[in-house]
């Protein structure tokens, strides 16, 4: 009973942070989006899951993630540069498994070691890090960047397998790292709050003998409010092979969206965010 009581203590110091699997974006962490509006259900996969991702007590941005493409298919969050360190440590998302399972974002072996987890179990609805080992041209990228916020405590967030796609690595360290590090600072000059939702838009090819999907596209909308009652918006999108972007209206990568991926007509925002 008493070495029961000692693993469990020393499995809870590795606990990093906090997630919720939730069934409602609007009910449970609706401050990421704009007008708390997440984007429409055309994006929707056929098996989602909808993550609250929180760090220590706090929610720090939402990611819609796809189980079986194993995939983000986008995430949510206020765009807040500031100082911080870039993090190391990986998670991943102990509810994927089962809602039994703590909804404490976790470090695999953590859950291997004291939660009787499989490597089946968990690998099943989600990517794991074996997944991204011995990659060729390709980065761990994360949709919701760490140097996007402003602090260790939220950078630190960023750091879990829901929030990562096998990326272009030309693209992740050349025309993506600039305009995340660049273009991003000089359009939001002005801006009070920046509403961000990034995305990937899924492909025909996989990684980890067909695990993990290697998206086509990569994109990013952006909606920020201005102190003087107005409001602007941007977006761009990259094919995930090329070291290229293109920076577009709003309405222009809705568009490009609803074509790509051939359902509904695809809205990211709250209809008073300008499209043009």
């Amino acid at each position: 009973m008493w070495l029961l009581l000692l693993l469990q203590i020393s499995g809870s110091c590795f606990w990093l942070g906090s997630s919720e699997v939730v069934t409602s974006f609007e009910s449970s962490c609706p401050q990421f989006f704009f007008k708390e509006t997440p984007p429409n259900e055309a994006l929707e996969p056929n098996s989602p899951a909808r993550i609250c991702q929180r760090y220590e007590n706090r929610y720090y941005f939402a990611t819609l993630y796809d189980r079986d493409k194993r995939i983000p298919v986008y995430s949510a969050y206020l765009y807040q540069p500031g100082s911080g360190k870039r993090p190391k440590t990986w998670m991943v998302e102990p509810q994927l498994i089962g809602s039994v399972y703590p909804s404490t974002m976790q470090r695999e072996w953590t859950l291997l070691n004291y939660f009787n987890v499989t490597s089946e179990q968990l690998s099943k609805s989600q990517a794991v890090l074996k997944d991204y080992k011995n990659l060729t041209g390709l980065n761990r990228g994360h949709l919701n960047p760490s140097g996007h916020h402003s602090d260790n405590s939220s950078r630190t967030a960023t750091f879990t397998l829901t929030n990562i796609v096998p990326q272009n690595e030309k693209l992740n360290g050349g025309a993506w790292k600039n305009y995340e590090q660049q273009t991003m600072t000089k359009e939001t000059q002005g801006c009070v709050t920046t509403y961000v939702v990034v995305g990937a838009v899924p492909g025909n090819n996989y990684i980890a003998d067909g695990r993990v999907n290697k998206p086509s596209h990569l994109w990013s909308g952006v909606c920020c409010e201005m102190d003087n009652d107005e409001r602007k918006a941007w977006a761009v999108i990259a094919e995930n092979d090329r070291n290229d972007i293109q920076l577009i209206t709003l309405g222009e990568l809705e568009e490009m969206l609803t074509k790509l991926y051939r359902r509904d007509e695809v809205s990211l925002f709250d209809r008073d965010c300008p499209r043009e």
